[in-house]
């Protein structure tokens, strides 16, 4: 799961990045994901020591499982974006919608190997 938390907190990362440049570096908020991906990260590179992996994976798993309850909303605004239909700030329901399936892909890995651990 190291190698998966790593990726995640990459992909946060550069989720949050790309979303704050793309939409003209106007938005602060478009960061979110990168401050969650940070952390992941970060939780990611601890578990590489043996003394700190089960630790820090409990951790990430509680991160991903905030940015999934933070980022979940834009989940309820997708379908309407997807049929082409005018929704409020589009770049973020897409970085919102993103950042939920990421996490839950993680947490659907982390869990169960936690749990078998």
């Amino acid at each position: 799961m190291t190698g998966w938390t790593i990726g995640y907190g990459g992909l946060l990362t550069a989720l949050g990045i790309g979303g704050f440049v793309a939409t003209g570096r106007e938005h602060k908020t478009a960061l979110i994901p990168a401050g969650v991906g940070a952390a992941a990260l970060g939780l990611g590179l601890l578990a590489r020591r043996e003394s700190s992996r089960k630790a820090a994976l409990v951790g990430a798993t509680a991160v991903a499982g905030l940015g999934l309850a933070g980022a979940a909303r834009g989940l309820g605004k997708l379908p309407a974006l997807l049929r082409g239909e005018p929704v409020e700030r589009p770049a973020a329901v897409i970085a919102q919608s993103i950042m939920a399936g990421t996490s839950a892909v993680y947490l659907l890995a982390a869990v169960p190997s936690l749990l078998r651990d």
